[in-house]
């Protein structure tokens, strides 16, 4: 089933009672560990609105209700309310850490050929882990002679097949250097490039949600994980529960690279920050 684009009339909005943004606030929180609140009234009610207006004008409390009951509509409203604010290379002092320092350390236990393992999360609309696949080819000498997995997820469906289409505009591209855009990615208009067929099948995209580790299962564990600019949504509980499953994705010895103002140490000892010359990220404080 198709999820219908969301129109942002900025005029738009849904006078949601008290009760009424309370319990939008409280589905959204249960499916995703996002927050928010009274501060974000305007920023929900415009987005309520125009997804009301999608469902053929349907009150706010019938609306409610079919978040209940029909998790299909709730997913719809989790993709509303996601951030896709992304492009290519972003905080690329982070992607020369992996190649200059973290895949070094990675490969002292392993053998050529072994597989290395890559998860971003959130990947939104893909920019994100085809950075970590171009500059892997572009930055790390021993590119091939790992077996390297990369995998990006996200909450959002909508977003995920937008990454698996791999066609981007040229906000996304601004970081590339023209050489670095002529060799992975296929002109698809004046306006927009498609990455090369090789690329867009070197990385998985699956949907996953970090609070919930039952989205998570199939996905085994990595070697590196990018977990950027997400656990600012979340309350304590819901970064408490996102650390755990971190940890259980992690392999022992594992990796894990947040936002630049993010501090796994003021959620979790489980984690200690090690300091690279390009970035500091975080390992497991004790082996498992």
């Amino acid at each position: 089933m198709a999820i219908p684009p969301l129109r942002m009339d900025t005029t738009a909005f849904a006078s949601l009672s008290e009760a009424e943004l309370n319990e939008i606030c409280a589905i959204i929180y249960n499916r995703s560990g996002m927050v928010f609140g009274e501060t974000k009234r305007y920023y929900i009610e415009r987005r309520v609105a125009d997804l009301l207006n999608h469902r053929q004008a349907l009150s706010v409390r019938k609306y409610i209700s079919m978040l209940h009951e029909d998790l299909a509509e709730t997913e719809f409203l989790i993709n509303s309310f996601t951030v896709n604010e992304t492009y290519f290379y972003r905080e690329a002092h982070q992607l020369a850490c992996l190649s200059n320092s973290i895949l070094p350390e990675i490969i002292r236990s392993k053998g050529p050929g072994d597989r290395i393992r890559i998860w971003s999360m959130p990947c939104s609309s893909g920019e994100e882990p085809y950075s970590i696949a171009i500059w892997l080819l572009e930055k790390w000498a021993l590119v091939d002679a790992y077996n390297i997995e990369i995998v990006g997820s996200d909450i959002d469906t909508s977003i995920l097949r937008q990454a698996t289409l791999g066609i981007y505009g040229q906000r996304s591209l601004s970081k590339l250097s023209s050489e670095v855009i002529e060799r992975y990615f296929e002109k698809e208009n004046d306006q927009q490039r498609q990455i090369i067929g090789d690329l867009r099948e070197s990385v998985t995209f699956v949907k996953g949600n970090i609070v919930d580790r039952q989205t998570l299962s199939t996905l085994g564990r990595f070697d590196v994980i990018f977990c950027r600019n997400l656990l600012i949504y979340f309350d304590d509980d819901a970064r408490e529960a996102a650390v755990r499953n971190i940890h259980e994705m992690l392999y022992p010895g594992g990796y894990i690279c947040l936002g630049h103002t993010e501090s796994m140490s003021r959620i979790s000892e489980t984690f200690q920050a090690v300091r690279f010359p390009d970035a500091i990220v975080y390992r497991e404080a004790e082996a498992r």
